[in-house]
């Protein structure tokens, strides 16, 4: 019996080798025998190239504001153009074995492999310079085996049939680099307005940083990482011999500097602005453009013949460009001889949400960029910081998962008190009622701290100086001293989930960086997300994430995106949204906006930061939430601007806001929060444009609402929902035919109201 059971056994691994290992063991010998024996090369024809075709920009009204095209050069390159030192930089940085691989590197494949499973950062990725050739000549970028397995194979053929330095000029001919400009000859002129043969060594390490992720690496949208990547490519070029030290020394010393007048040019390596797309709305294309390059890549936006219909209402933009050049008017930078006199400008930005849609409406990210002292940054997209590898993270920031993170290239702004909303709607969805009293005793020390950074004030000394304070009470005067007791008592962690679950993306929280301060405001927001975040109280408990598009189609008339009916997830009661909208009305109605309302039902919190570097304030109404935030470029105090001593929040951002929310609603009847939503139908959109594009609903009366609110709260629990609000519907323009063509910031507490 036994020998039956053995001759079974036989006979079944026989099966198995002979149905398992013996296809594997064929295939990598046939896979082998491709790659590296001298067998006669034979290539497929190049994959024909779409013709490259602008993309139009268009306001909701079907107007085209600008135009999104690739960069065009017309001067050819030849293989001697191109600098010795180019070369050497990407071959260090992408393919330190190009010249010994026989195009596919067994041994740097394996290395990646090791440094991926071990989760450490690596210069270089797995695929060699001749397979990244044939990915973009031959295969594709679809990510399947069958295609790594063919670009593998491919890569062995080319080698054979090609010289290497006639691979390595191709690959620089065409590689996609960033800013729409495809080759090292594009990339040259476009970055340092210079011939691809006049480069130096740290330009030419710019550019090879740049190629492994463009957008990632930009050296104007992000040059703190481009900088780093940059050094980590001498760094290489050092390590691979192609360089000596001194070389490197004197390459790594001149750092990425942004402009046209460097103070010193022959110690930096400057990269020039970027020539701006001509239109009316520079800020609002600028988000457009890097909206849409996150979601879908450079080259469909800059080649793709797209039409974008984006939701900006040039009648809503003007009245917010109106306002903030109003409030800007008459101030002049402040130099620091510190910085070698350099101005240091005042800013302001203005952004515009449509709650129930999350369609940008007007946004302002700086001065007038036609103003003689210009703004650098869009600093309405704030900045996505990420810490270092060894800090511990709680809650990451939801904008750490983008390749190329939705950011304006600035430091960010520090939203102050404002940011206690997310506190209060987290308490609120822990049970804790808002009549629960608190002391408000001056200063609070938090306990078991140590250090100078221990104590909280009160940014009103007048506040109080003892007794018990509601939490109603406090959110009114802004009393931080209650705020920082409520967030030892909820945690950091708690705060940090409830801003990001309302929609701000580059929050994020770590309990060895972030201490008593957090629940003040000591981390730096964008006044965009702030709008869409505060925009889920005024949309009762749904968001709708914030999106500058309406609708997108391609050349071939195709739908790319769909906005028309935005779909919502609810990320809070409603009972806790009411309670929410009930006591933010109390700011305008009694504390710290007092005397900025806007004759309609509202609500807002004012922000100021520690030491007046910054001031905020963020209102809104069922139909419209709009964030305002006001400091300098680097950190300076705001005093005496304007005939004010100290910009608080409820000063000139309030007075701001209030100068815009009053024009941008004028004739738009008035609704309660917990009222009906606003409804429109096609036969109101004459009277909607009139007014700008907002949508009244039908005429009823306000209802008014204590700032204690309804004390009703619930469960939270996200789900997706529609029609939980009505959403005004858009009437679809027809979109016209394609066109075709050939700074630092101070950490520190806030402690401000």
């Amino acid at each position: 019996m036994w020998r039956i059971g053995r001759q079974l056994l036989r006979g079944l691994v026989l099966f198995l080798v002979c149905t398992t290992v013996v296809p594997v063991v064929v295939a990598v010998v046939v896979l082998g025998s491709l790659l590296f024996l001298p067998l006669p090369a034979t290539l497929p024809e190049p994959r024909p190239t779409a013709s490259s075709q602008s993309s139009r920009v268009l306001d909701a009204q079907g107007n085209e504001i600008a135009v999104f095209q690739a960069f065009e050069l017309n001067l050819p390159v030849q293989p001697q153009d191109i600098p010795l030192v180019l070369k050497q930089a990407v071959v260090a940085a992408e393919d330190s074995r190009f010249y010994q691989h026989s195009g596919v590197d067994i041994r740097g494949s394996g290395r990646a492999l090791v440094r991926d499973l071990q989760g450490s950062e690596t210069l270089q990725g797995g695929s060699t310079i001749t397979q990244q050739y044939v990915k973009l000549t031959y295969t594709g970028k679809e990510r399947t085996l069958a295609r790594k397995v063919r670009e593998a194979v491919l890569a062995s053929q080319l080698d054979r049939k090609v010289d290497k330095d006639e691979i390595l000029f191709r690959y620089l001919s065409t590689i996609s680099l960033g800013e729409g400009a495809y080759g090292v000859g594009a990339a040259s002129e476009t970055y340092f307005r210079k011939a691809v043969s006049q480069l130096s060594l740290s330009e030419a390490a710019t550019i090879a940083g740049v190629v492994p992720a463009p957008s990632f690496y930009s050296p104007r949208d992000f040059p703190d990482r481009a900088e780093q990547k940059r050094v980590l490519v001498l760094d290489k070029m050092l390590e691979e011999g192609f360089i000596t030290p001194i070389d490197h020394a004197n390459a790594v010393r001149a750092k990425l500097v942004l402009g046209d007048k460097p103070a010193n040019p022959k110690l930096a390596t400057v990269v020039y602005p970027r020539e701006q797309v001509q239109s009316r709305y520079p800020y609002f294309v600028d988000y457009v453009r890097r909206f849409l390059v996150n979601k879908y890549g450079e080259d469909l936006v800059f080649r793709g013949g797209l039409t974008i219909q984006t939701t900006i209402e040039p009648d809503l933009q003007a009245k917010a460009e109106k306002q903030v050049a109003d409030a800007l008017a008459g101030t002049k930078p402040f130099k620091d001889p510190k910085k070698n006199g350099d101005p240091n400008l005042l800013n302001m930005t203005l952004v515009a949400v449509e709650p129930g849609t999350g369609r940008v409406k007007a946004l302002v990210g700086g001065r007038d960029p036609n103003d003689k002292y210009i703004g650098k940054v869009n600093r309405a997209l704030g900045r996505c910081f990420r810490p270092k590898a060894d800090v511990k993270v709680e809650v990451p920031a939801p904008c750490w998962k983008d390749q190329a993170p939705i950011e304006g290239g600035g430091s960010g702004d520090q939203p102050g008190s404002a940011f206690k909303a997310f506190t209060l709607a987290a308490a609120l969805e822990k049970g804790i009622s808002p009549a629960k009293t608190y002391s408000s005793a001056a200063p609070y020390r938090v306990p078991g701290c140590k250090g100078d950074k221990c104590e909280i004030n009160n940014a009103n000394d007048n506040i109080s100086s003892g007794g018990s304070l509601t939490l109603a009470q406090a959110t009114t005067g802004s009393v931080n001293v209650v705020f920082a007791r409520l967030g030892a008592e909820i945690g950091n962690k708690a705060i940090a989930e409830e801003a990001t679950k309302l929609g701000m993306s580059q929050v994020w929280q770590s309990p060895s960086v972030h201490g008593a301060s957090y629940t003040l405001g000591a981390i730096e927001v964008a006044s965009l997300d702030m709008a869409g975040a505060y925009g889920v109280f005024a949309n009762r408990g749904v968001r709708v994430p914030n999106t500058p598009i309406v609708k997108i189609v391609d050349r071939e008339g195709r739908v790319v995106e769909d906005n028309l009916a935005p779909k919502g997830e609810r990320v809070m009661e409603e009972s806790v949204a009411d309670t929410m909208n009930g006591l933010l009305r109390g700011p305008l109605e009694s504390g710290t906006a007092k005397g900025k309302g806007i004759d309609r039902p509202a609500a807002g919190k004012t922000g100021s930061t520690n030491d007046n570097f910054d001031a905020w304030f963020v209102g809104y109404t069922p139909n419209l939430s709009t964030a305002v935030s006001m400091g300098y470029d680097e950190g300076q105090p705001l005093k005496g601007i304007k005939g004010v001593a100290t910009v608080f929040g409820g000063t000139i951002p309030a007075a701001t806001w209030q100068g815009f929310m009053k024009q941008a609603l004028e004739g738009v009847p008035p609704t309660d929060f917990n009222a009906p939503p606003p409804v429109s139908n096609v036969e109101d959109e004459t009277r909607r444009r009139e007014r700008g594009g907002i949508d009244p609903g039908d005429k009823r009366e306000a209802i008014a609402t204590s700032p204690g609110g309804p004390y009703e709260l619930g469960g939270t629990g996200a789900k997706q929902v529609t029609g939980t609000r009505t959403v005004a519907p858009t009437t679809t323009l027809p979109l016209p035919t394609t066109t075709t063509t050939s700074t630092t910031r101070p950490n520190g507490g806030l402690f401000g109201g």
